[in-house]
Formats: structure tokens, sequence, C-alpha cells
């Protein structure tokens, strides 16, 4: 991995460049703090919401084709359909709406799956003839524009992870990945996940008025029990995403032709060792011809607060994802891996077997999407090659061979800069 600092990275290419640019940018002048647009109270403003007020999108299947929309209300006890066409014509075509239980409540989760759409096309939608419009985009099939996405972890429902919300919005990427621990619901508070996807609804929407879709792994606060539950014990989450996660809890995104996203679950329905690790090394031998292979999951391999005990005899934090996943990450050389949980910002040196080498796989994350930590002992993990205690979130710039992952801080400012490149290039021939 080659890390850059932030006068190279804006020499780099003009695309980069205008992306952390505009990642930098205040537009809202004085109402702008922190990350947040504020009102005269000081309070962060939700901004008007037509429709169904938590109301989102993600991918059931593949990002190129297809979109699910899906929201939470009260039971109508009537039949509900979608419109949808391509945003420059008058296309429409229905789709039906189903329902289903939404758990430990009286309402209903409300899905909508369309499927064959265009690649790299934008849509819109409707709930019927006079009702507002939305908007929303598939995903290129090729990506040989520069393509962007967003990540982070630990969002909750609290004025930072608004901020958070706006600020990754404003990068207009094609998707947010929050890897675990979402709404801090722990699969027993369905009033706490609504207000979570309210946040989402009324904040992740991109200067150009199109929904950000949302993906997400589980963490322990989707969980009740946190570890090793059933999937009945997480409930809320699993109630929307279960259109990605009919059977398991983990999954990969094959987003066209160039990029794999592979989101696992740390031990919170699906065990670690077993079929999810052996389903792992066949799903990245699998994509070796990618030129972009990330991986995302909740608790660390290097955690930036907890214990990880690697030289010692006693289990730390991540111990079996170092020993079963670790390895796999990089005899299949994963560009980057995606972690969270500890609630800091964090990136790792190039790592291998846990030591820095320069042809190792990086660790970014850490979840302060809208939580936080301070700092402890930093000095004792000598496989961080930065770290801070501060809310963020990733704003990640693919182009080509080359990743540009771009830290922004709540208020803004890029708290780090690093690129990787792509080490299977060779194996694609």
């Amino acid at each position: 991995m080659n890390v850059v600092d932030r006068r190279q990275f804006l020499g780099l290419t003009l695309s980069a460049a205008a992306f952390s640019a505009a990642s930098n940018l205040l537009p809202f002048g004085d109402r702008y703090a922190h990350g947040k647009v504020l009102g005269a109270d000081g309070m962060p403003v939700s901004p008007q919401v037509e429709g169904p007020e938590t109301m989102f999108l993600t991918w059931p299947g593949d990002p190129t084709t297809t979109i699910c929309i899906q929201w939470i209300d009260e039971d109508h006890g009537n039949e509900l359909e979608i419109a949808y066409s391509p945003w420059d014509r008058d296309d429409w075509r229905v789709v039906q709406v189903t329902s289903k239980p939404f758990p430990l409540t009286k309402d209903k989760v409300y899905r909508a799956s369309i499927s064959s759409l265009q690649p790299g096309t934008e849509y819109r939608f409707r709930m019927g003839a006079d009702a507002p419009t939305f908007r929303f985009r598939t995903t290129p099939r090729k990506l040989t524009d520069a393509f962007h996405f967003v990540s982070g972890g630990d969002a909750g429902t609290g004025s930072h992870a608004i901020g958070t919300n706006q600020l990754a919005a404003r990068q207009e990427p094609y998707f947010a990945l929050i890897a675990g621990d979402l709404a801090y619901d722990n699969g027993k508070s369905p009033k706490t996940f609504i207000k979570f996807l309210k946040n989402y609804r009324a904040h992740m929407v991109d200067p150009q008025g199109r929904l950000i879709p949302l993906l997400a792994c589980p963490g322990n606060h989707e969980v009740d029990g946190a570890y090793k539950q059933p999937r009945e014990k997480a409930g809320s989450y699993l109630s929307v995403f279960d259109c990605f996660y009919p059977d398991t809890t983990y999954g990969v995104y094959d987003i066209g032709d160039d990029f794999s996203l592979v989101l696992l679950d740390t031990d919170h329905i699906s065990p670690i060792e077993g079929e999810q690790t052996s389903w792992l090394e066949k799903t990245l031998a699998a994509r070796q011809d990618k030129k972009h292979l990330f991986v995302a999951n909740h608790v660390p391999a290097y955690p930036s607060y907890r214990a990880a005990n690697i030289d010692s005899d006693k289990p730390g934090t991540g111990a079996a994802q170092r020993k079963l996943w670790c390895p796999l990450f990089e005899r299949y050389n994963v560009d980057v891996v995606l972690e969270h949980h500890d609630h800091l910002f964090k990136r790792s040196h190039p790592l291998t077997d846990g030591r820095k080498d320069k042809y190792g796989v990086p660790y970014l994350g850490d979840g302060s999407w809208g939580m936080l930590r301070p700092l402890k002992e930093p000095e004792l993990r000598p496989y961080l090659a930065k770290v801070s205690s501060s809310y963020h979130m990733t704003a990640h710039h693919l182009e080509g061979d080359e990743r540009f992952h771009i830290a922004l801080e709540e208020n803004g400012r890029i708290a780090d800069v690093c690129m990787t490149r792509n080490k299977r290039a060779a194996r694609r021939g």
C-alpha cells in the first residue's frame, strides 16, 4: 500500500483532487457546524421529507440491475404499487409492494423489489399518480469512470450520526456501507431502529436529489445478546436486510465487472469458524480477476481501543479473524478490509501476519460514524499507522487500478488520505 499526504494526493489526478475538494466544502455557511446543518436553536435540522419517513433503498442482488425500496409503516390493509421509469423519459412500469410484520410492533415492512434495470442509469419512482417522485441510479457495469462510495460503522441516532450522514451525502456516493451497529436497537427496540431509518431518509440524499442505497453487515448492537444468537434475535435488522441475507448473514456484492464487496458476520449470528470461513475462501478465490476486492465486517481484527493480545496466550479482540480470515485476506490479495466496533478512527499499516509489510493488507475504519471513545494506548499497537478520536466516515474513490481512501471528520476536514493499488493485476492476464 502506498500512503500519500494531502498535498501529494491533491496532485495525483484531477478527478481525485476535485473529489477531495468537494469533500471539504462547507456550503451551508454559518449554519454549518461540526458537520451538521443547524437551526436557530443550534440543533441539527431535518429537512422536509416527502413520502414515507422511513423509506430507504438497498440492493437485493446485482447493483447494476436491481433496487429494493422499503419502508416501515402502520398496516394500511390495501394493496400498494410503485411505478418507476428512466429519469429522462416517460416509460413507466409498475411493481407490486409486498408487506410483512415488523417484529415487536403492529407495523409492517413494505417492500418493492425491482429487477431488469439498465446499468449506469438514472431512474425515478413514485407511489401513485399524484405522489412525489424520487430519484436513484444503478451502478455501471464497467468502472471506466471514477466510482465512489462511503463507509463507516457504529452510527446510532444522535446528532453526530446526523452530521456524518450530511457529510456523507455531500460526497454523492453510489452507496453507503455501515458495517455494523447501525441503530443500536440491540434487537429489541424497534423504536430506535425506526429513528435510525428516519435519520437516514432525511439526510442521505445527495446534492442531485438521489436517494443513496444503504448496505450493511451485522454488528453486536443489531442482536439481542450480541454474539452467537439465532436470526430471530436480530428482528429489526433482518426484517429489512433479509432481501440480501435470506438465509445467512454474510454475502458478496459484485458491483459490475470490476469491483467485489464481501460482507461478513463477526460471530453475531453466523459463526466465524466453519461454513462462513469456507464460503469466504471460495468467494475470494473466485474473484481474483477483479480490479477492486474489498472485505467489510464489524469487530476488528486489529482494534484501536480494545486489547488485541496478539503476542499473548490470552485471546483478545479479533483473535478468531486473525486466525481464520486474515490468512485468507493475505493469500488472495484483498485490497482493503473495512472494520469497526472501537469508536475511533484508525488506519493500520499494510499487514501480513500482524506485522508491517508493504505487500500486506490495510485495515481501515474502527467505527465512529456517530459514536466516539478517547484514545487508549495507541503506542502499544505497532500495527497502527494512524489513529485519532474523531467522528468520521471514509470516502472511497476508485479509479483504474488505484483507490483513494479519504477519512473525513464530521466537520468536513480531511483526517487522513491513503492510496492502494490493485495487487492482482498480473493474474487478470
